[in-house]
């Protein structure tokens, strides 16, 4: 039997996510918690197999609350069940330690699978949430810029002044000059010739 602790702030959310385990003849629901605080004093009271911890927690975040669990309770191993799929949510849990990350709005099936995974030792992954990693490790080391940089930077290259950039991009010319000083501190340059050279170079424009 896999012994489960949910740890969720909507008591909708969470009483869903209890019944569909539940209704699992191999896992147990073995504590609900609402808070982040909450959720690592259970942890630590029962000793649970999985935590399945939301990201969004009042009092503790989510990831801090993986944290503090896997500090003093290294054996438990901690899964993300959330909405939250963007690049910095996923490296927060997944440098916290959590062995899983999975999405909200995935089919049963892929949950349960998931959680039975992590309780064998494996790590569960939603397959967006792995592509988006797989790309990121496969992403060339160094600078990138914003697509509001981008576009600052191509009218630089068509050699448009500032007052003309700020025109065509309906900002003000102050605006302009922060993203140029922003591309520059990025390229590390010093002027818009050499910021535009660099930036062809690699690959940015």
């Amino acid at each position: 039997m896999i012994r489960v602790l949910v740890a969720d702030d909507h008591p909708i959310v969470r009483g869903g996510i209890v019944a569909l385990l539940e209704s699992a003849d191999d896992l147990s629901v073995v504590g609900e918690a609402s808070t982040g605080i909450q959720a690592v004093e259970l942890a630590l009271q029962h000793e649970p197999d999985i935590v399945l911890m939301d990201l969004q927690m009042p009092e503790l975040g989510g990831a801090e609350a993986t944290a503090r669990i896997l500090e003093q309770r290294p054996d438990i191993r901690v899964i993300v069940l959330t909405t939250y799929e963007s690049d910095s949510a996923i490296l927060q849990a997944i440098e916290a330690g959590a062995s899983g990350y999975l999405l909200k709005a995935a089919p049963a099936g892929e949950i349960l699978a998931g959680i039975r995974s992590v309780a064998a030792g494996d790590v569960a992954l939603a397959p967006s949430i792995a592509a988006m990693l797989v790309n990121r490790v496969k992403a060339p080391a160094g600078p990138t810029l914003s697509a509001r940089e981008t576009e600052v930077l191509a009218l630089v290259a068509q050699g448009k002044s500032n007052p003309a950039i700020a025109q065509a991009l309906f900002v003000s010319e102050a605006t302009v000059k922060t993203h140029l000083l922003h591309v520059f501190e990025k390229l590390n340059v010093s002027d818009r010739t050499r910021a535009v050279t660099k930036a062809m170079e690699l690959g940015l424009l």
